[in-house]
């Protein structure tokens, strides 16, 4: 998973972006609010982890902006030094999923992770997965369209996999570059860029992700992709013309 965290105790940062590492998942750090806003703006994350007092803004300032302006609900865990039950609820009126107290705990904080993960992303994987049409077999790197077999290279069968699993949701382009070309350096970020266009091509092309099919993959400019679950509008017809 991919994990903005949020603190200007230097300290408290790297204990926890050593713990998210620990726990396989990629962990970006950000030591004022400003900075991880303008960061939502064109990119996208699975968890916050945020801390309640900052420099330039308050934790709450950065739940009520993600609220109001991110469409997709992304899981919020405050790491704060407030115990004040009034805080808590406010925070957790604001939009907060989750708190846990300072001194962060290494076992407490991967607990909590966790179950928030668990809760917000909750998929039962099996050795097949289907959405309508399509079939994937993750472990035999194999997908059916139909029942017919598809011809896929390794990184194209699991960008479309990755999609699937986050139907609904605008993923942006470093998110998959992250999780699916396993990087995120800077250097040859244009290559890679161009790699990623050609790969996302691929996969809508050979996939038929168009609405007929009953899923549409669509760029949202300066920020990623989206893949949509398309309703049958032929059979919400037939069923408003028998309804008649």
């Amino acid at each position: 998973m991919r994990i903005a965290a949020l603190d200007d105790d230097i300290d408290q940062l790297d204990l926890i972006k050593s713990t998210l590492k620990a726990m396989n998942h990629h962990c970006h750090v950000f030591t004022d609010g400003a900075a991880l806003v303008n960061e939502l703006r064109r990119e996208s994350f699975d968890l916050l982890v945020l801390d309640w007092e900052l420099p330039d803004m308050s934790g709450l300032d950065i739940v009520r902006w993600v609220r109001a302006n991110v469409r997709e609900h992304i899981p919020i865990l405050f790491v704060t030094n407030r115990r004040d039950e009034r805080d808590i609820v406010e925070g957790l009126m604001l939009g907060a999923d989750d708190f846990m107290s300072k001194p962060v705990g290494v076992g407490e904080l991967t607990a909590r992770v966790r179950a928030l993960l668990r809760r917000s992303y909750a998929q039962v994987r099996t050795e097949e997965e289907i959405w309508g049409r399509y079939r994937f077999v993750p472990a035999l790197t194999q997908l059916e369209i139909n029942g017919k077999p598809l011809q896929l290279t390794q990184r194209e069968f699991d960008l479309a996999l990755f999609l699937f699993r986050n139907s609904g949701r605008l993923i942006s382009r470093g998110h998959m570059l992250e999780t699916i070309w396993k990087t995120n350096n800077p250097v040859g970020t244009e290559l890679m860029s161009r790699s990623l266009d050609t790969h996302i091509s691929r996969v809508r092309t050979v996939l038929g992700l168009r609405p007929e099919n009953g899923f549409r993959l669509t760029a949202v400019y300066g920020q990623g992709y989206r893949l949509e679950a398309v309703p049958d509008l032929g059979a919400d017809i037939g069923k408003m013309a028998c309804a008649a």
